[in-house]
């Protein structure tokens, strides 16, 4: 769901009127009406913490799949004078690429995760401004290879 729909319905809420649950607080004892927030939320940090740790291991694998990619390409040589193989280098280099920025991605998202975990007293608004940028920064990659060219 993207953010602004979410805030949308959140103001939609709000002009209903009463609100019996709201996600920003523990539930009042007497249900029939939504009291005061208490601060008694609570949050379990290492949870965070090991989401990240468990991204931030995905890019060892990332890693390796991209080590195992570049050694088969070993050997592939000159490709001006045939097509398959020129096709073929086009494609490694896009998926060299790809695998690049999905290990990157996990990076940035692991250490995100992992820092939520050890400080959580960042607003939404700073939350939502680093993921933003982690979506601009990480933008999926245009298909190439397969498609038809010029002869």
């Amino acid at each position: 769901m993207a953010w602004d729909e979410w805030e949308q319905l959140k103001a939609d809420a709000s002009a209903h009127g009463t609100v019996h649950m709201q996600l920003n607080r523990a539930p009042s004892e007497d249900r029939a009406s939504a009291g005061p927030a208490s601060g008694d939320l609570k949050t379990n940090k290492r949870a965070w913490v090991k989401a990240g740790e468990g991204v931030l291991g995905l890019k060892d694998g990332v890693g390796k799949a991209l080590t195992k990619l570049t050694e088969g390409q070993t050997g592939l040589g000159d490709t001006g004078g045939c097509r398959s193989a020129a096709a073929q280098k086009e494609l490694y280099d896009s998926w060299k690429k790809y695998v690049g920025d999905v290990s990157g991605r996990c990076d940035t998202l692991g250490g995100l995760l992992q820092k939520a975990g050890h400080d959580l007293s960042k607003s939404e608004q700073e939350v939502k401004a680093e993921l933003d940028r982690l979506a601009v920064r990480y933008r999926d990659t245009e298909a190439v290879g397969g498609q038809a060219k010029e002869r």
